[in-house]
């Protein structure tokens, strides 16, 4: 397996001090919508990481489900590892990429439970099995085989679940730092940095 050898050069667009929104939730508007628009596979999975109870830093893919300019929102179960880290060290990072656009967007900022009324709104948006696979499934815990889960599964369906349980709902990520990465030719890639300065943004461009 020769992976030394692979090879890609990047040549899809520029990314300039001109041609950014000096406002950096717009700048993640324009790069969603053209993200959508070209058909990316996941367009909305982003790689979340946080420091565990273990003192190593954890990642894993997680859904966008909104954003604007209080944030970065995400739904998953509080009692699970990552809900665990986050509420030890709420210190998290983001992470999208996007290879057919040749882009990666990186967010540092701290997370927080939204309101409650938020989580009851996307939870009754769901497909019922979703919701029942929410309420019945303890999430990072060990179980004894896949058989266990979906007869627990099944068993759950009797009871269609439409309450969002008290364990699930959403995350809201503030940000601190946004950093937008266009591929370049020859590894100079284009890396320009956000960082939270007050009410204000100060932009600032990263060597590759």
């Amino acid at each position: 397996m020769k992976l030394d050898s692979i090879r890609k050069e990047y040549r899809y667009t520029v990314l300039s001090e001109e041609n950014i929104d000096k406002n950096p939730f717009r700048q993640f508007e324009k790069w969603m919508k053209e993200a959508l628009e070209a058909k990316v596979n996941e367009p909305t999975a982003m790689g979340l990481s946080a420091i565990g109870a273990d003192g190593f830093p954890h990642s894993r893919i997680v859904l966008l489900k909104d954003f604007g300019e209080s944030g970065f929102t995400f739904f998953t179960n509080y009692n699970s590892l990552k809900g665990k880290s986050i509420q030890q060290h709420p210190a998290v990072s983001l992470l999208f990429f996007w290879p057919e656009l040749e882009r990666q967007i990186r967010i540092s900022g701290f997370v927080e439970k939204t309101d409650a009324t938020v989580s009851d709104r996307y939870f009754q948006s769901r497909p019922a099995n979703s919701r029942i696979a929410a309420a019945v499934s303890n999430q990072s815990e060990k179980i004894p085989s896949r058989d266990f889960l979906e007869t627990h599964f099944e068993k759950a369906k009797m009871f269609e679940t439409t309450i969002r349980p008290d364990h699930w709902g959403g995350y809201l990520v503030k940000p601190v730092r946004l950093e937008f990465w266009q591929g370049r030719e020859s590894r100079l890639h284009d890396r320009i940095l956000y960082e939270k300065a007050g009410d204000l943004w100060a932009i600032s461009r990263l060597a590759p």
